[in-house]
C-alpha cells in the first residue's frame, strides 16, 4: 500500500542519451549561458538568458521565444550542483524539479534527464496537452547536434619515418617532449596527472592547465586542455598506428570553440591548427628522423 502511494511515474519523464563529447565539455555547454542559449528548448525556440546563478539557492531565469512570436518566461532555483556530476533544480509554474546527471565514459557523456511534476494535474496539462515529452526528446536532440557542430575537431595526421615505441616517447617522456613540444617542469603519462606550463608569444604568456585522462600504452593519450583564470575547457587525444617500420600519428583537439576568443582573440580555432601543424608536422617529424 505504502509502496502504490509513492509511485511516481505517473508525473515524471526521464530519457537517457549518449552524447559523443567528453563529460567537462558538456557541463560547459550546459552551465555557460552563451552557450545554453543557442541549444535550450524545443524546435523553433530561442532564448534570451537573464540570470543563470549555478549554485544552491540560486536563480534562473530565461526567456524561451516561441515560433508562434509568443514569449514564455521561465524561472528556476537551483537545489543542487556537484560540478561535471549532477544539477538539481526546481521549476516554477509549471511546477517540476528536473534532475540532471552526466557520467564520463571516456571520451563521451552519459546523459540521464529526469522531470518530476508537482501533480498528476500539472503533468496531464503539461504533457499531455503541449506535449512536454517530446519537447525533451528534441531539447536533447537539439544539445547533441550543438555538441557535435559547434565543437568540430581539428584532426592532423602524419606518417614519421619511426617505430611506434619511438614516438611514444616522444610524447609521453618528459625530457624527449621538451626537444620538440614545451619544455614541461615534469610529465606522466597516468590517468589523473596534471601538469602545466605557459605558452603564447612575446607579447603575452598563458598558464596552460592539463590533466591526463586516458592512457593506452603506444596507442593512445589524451588530456585536457584549458587556460587559468578563462573559461572553456578541449581535450588533445594522440593516437598511434604502427604501419610497417613507419608509425601513424593521429592528434585530435577538440573543443576549442569553448575557449573566450572575444576576450583572447589568440584562442581562436586557426592559431591552435597553426600551432599543431608546426608542432607535429615540422618539430617532431625533425626530431624523430633527424
Amino acid at each position: 500500500m505504502q509502496q502504490e502511494k509513492n509511485k511516481t511515474s505517473d508525473r515524471e519523464l526521464r530519457i537517457f542519451r549518449i552524447l559523443n563529447a567528453p563529460v567537462e565539455l558538456v557541463w560547459e555547454v550546459w552551465t555557460n549561458p552563451e552557450h545554453i542559449a543557442n541549444w535550450w528548448g524545443p524546435n523553433g525556440f530561442s532564448n534570451t538568458i537573464h540570470k543563470m546563478d549555478l549554485q544552491p539557492g540560486g536563480e534562473w531565469l530565461l526567456t524561451m521565444h516561441g515560433p508562434d512570436g509568443k514569449n514564455y518566461p521561465n524561472k528556476s532555483i537551483f537545489s543542487e550542483i556537484i560540478p561535471y556530476k549532477k544539477i538539481v533544480l526546481q521549476h516554477f509554474n509549471p511546477n517540476f524539479v528536473a534532475t540532471i546527471e552526466f557520467t564520463g565514459e571516456h571520451e563521451k557523456t552519459l546523459l540521464n534527464w529526469h522531470m518530476l511534476f508537482e501533480t498528476t494535474e500539472v503533468f496531464d496539462a503539461v504533457v499531455k496537452a503541449h506535449k512536454a515529452d517530446e519537447g525533451l526528446k528534441q531539447n536533447v536532440e537539439k544539445l547533441d547536434v550543438y555538441l557535435s557542430k559547434t565543437f568540430e575537431p581539428f584532426v592532423i595526421e602524419r606518417v614519421f619515418n619511426a617505430p611506434v615505441a619511438l614516438v611514444w616517447k616522444a610524447i609521453t617522456d618528459r625530457d624527449e617532449m621538451s626537444k620538440w613540444y614545451f619544455d614541461l617542469k615534469a610529465f606522466k603519462p597516468e590517468v589523473g596527472f596534471e601538469f602545466e606550463f605557459y605558452g603564447g608569444d612575446k607579447n603575452k604568456q598563458w598558464l596552460h592547465l592539463l590533466k591526463v585522462t586516458e592512457v593506452i600504452p603506444e596507442k593512445k593519450l589524451t588530456y585536457s586542455w584549458r587556460y587559468d583564470g578563462y573559461s572553456g575547457i578541449s581535450y588533445v587525444c594522440f593516437e598511434l598506428f604502427s604501419q610497417d617500420d613507419k608509425t601513424i600519428l593521429k592528434l585530435t583537439h577538440t573543443g576549442l570553440e569553448s575557449f573566450p576568443t572575444d576576450i583572447v582573440p589568440e584562442f581562436k580555432k586557426e592559431n591552435f591548427v597553426a600551432g599543431w601543424t608546426s608542432l607535429i608536422g615540422t618539430s617532431l617529424k625533425n626530431y624523430l628522423e633527424k
